[in-house]
């Protein structure tokens, strides 16, 4: 693209569409944002105005993702509506010769997913999942751990999205949220790529490994309805929610490894993604904070409980690259929506 800017519509102006500008768009001095695009007008018209008011100029505004993407001349397109949008979204800009950057979630089946992959082959259109946890600090410092082989061979790996959404579930009526209706109507692993992203790197998944077999089981679902309750809200009072309050994956891969995910949202507790790493030579944990290196731990250690936090000595040793120096920090995980929305751009501009 040279040195011309580029030309972003980004549809999809909730909490994520929001996040994603204040984290990484407005920084990028390349880009512009041509068009906006989101279904509720008001949203709409309040995000165009708060970005006209930043730097006096106005944007063209659809409620229509396909007269967004025929006539507001984009490079690219941002997807950060509701799942189940994503792919008809995508497709639709993809088959226009229109790079799509998509936030993650929205396959409903795997026919849909062919359907995704039929469309790059037949357009050659990149497309990016914008999968920020892959570029976490602790999953890239495993990733270097790995390659440099200080953890032996992987043999086992966890993962989960352990995080209490129930407010944002319950008030999704009046946020216009989509997880909401998701959760009174479907029961699933919903949203496993925040753990499954990173895991899939470091054991080569597409690129001489897959995942081969898969089975998930759901607990009760009672916490949604506890929260109902207790709160009071009249508008939800009897609903019965699908959504299990733990839903646990085990995934075996060709090449031999395991993998556990977990999806815990509708509970009272702390965000943690429960990332664990095990190989034959040592392992990394997020839970305890720690890495554990034959190497530097020979012998046996029933209580562990003095190394915990020492992940940082081995930040100081081993950081990844994408870390080393540092990463302007905006507060939250806006560190890694950064460096993945650059690296869509930065593939955008170069032609990669």
């Amino acid at each position: 693209m040279g040195t011309d800017k580029i030309k972003l519509a980004l549809i999809g102006l909730g909490q994520r569409g929001l996040r994603l500008y204040y984290a990484a768009i407005k920084q990028r001095e390349d880009v512009e944002i041509v068009a906006l695009c989101d279904n509720y007008e008001t949203r709409l018209k309040e995000f165009a105005a708060m970005l006209e008011k930043e730097d006096g100029k106005k944007r063209e505004i659809f409620t229509d993702y396909k007269e967004c993407i025929d006539k507001s001349g984009c490079d690219c397109v941002i997807v950060s509506t509701a799942w189940n949008a994503h792919i008809e979204i995508s497709m639709y800009a993809m088959e226009r010769k229109i790079a799509v950057g998509c936030e993650v979630g929205g396959a409903y089946s795997l026919e849909s997913l062919w359907e995704l992959v039929r469309c790059y082959e037949r357009t050659k259109t990149p497309i990016m999942m914008l999968e920020n946890c892959c570029y976490g600090r602790l999953e890239l410092l495993t990733l270097n751990l790995k390659r440099k082989g200080l953890l032996g061979e992987i043999v086992h790996l966890e993962g989960a999205y352990r995080h209490d959404l129930r407010e944002e579930v319950t008030t999704g009526e009046e946020k216009h949220h989509y997880r909401l209706m998701q959760y009174l109507k479907r029961n699933c692993e919903n949203y496993p790529t925040h753990e499954l992203g990173p895991i899939a790197k470091i054991i080569d998944i597409n690129c001489g490994n897959k995942f081969d077999t898969l089975y998930s089981v759901s607990s009760k679902s009672v916490g949604l309805e506890g929260f109902v309750k207790s709160k009071k809200i009249e508008k939800l009072k009897g609903e019965k929610f699908a959504q299990g309050d733990a839903v646990t994956t085990v995934i075996k891969c060709r090449n031999g490894e395991t993998i556990t995910l977990n999806l815990v949202t509708s509970l009272a507790r702390y965000y943690s993604r429960s990332f664990l790493a095990e190989g034959t030579k040592g392992l990394v944990c997020e839970e305890n904070q720690s890495v554990f290196l034959e190497q530097d731990f020979p012998g046996e250690y029933f209580d562990w409980r003095s190394h915990f936090g020492n992940i940082e000595e081995y930040y100081k040793k081993y950081d990844h690259k994408l870390w080393v120096g540092g990463v302007n920090e905006i507060g939250e995980h806006s560190d890694i929506d950064k460096m993945v929305i650059d690296e869509f751009f930065d593939a955008v501009k170069n032609g990669t």
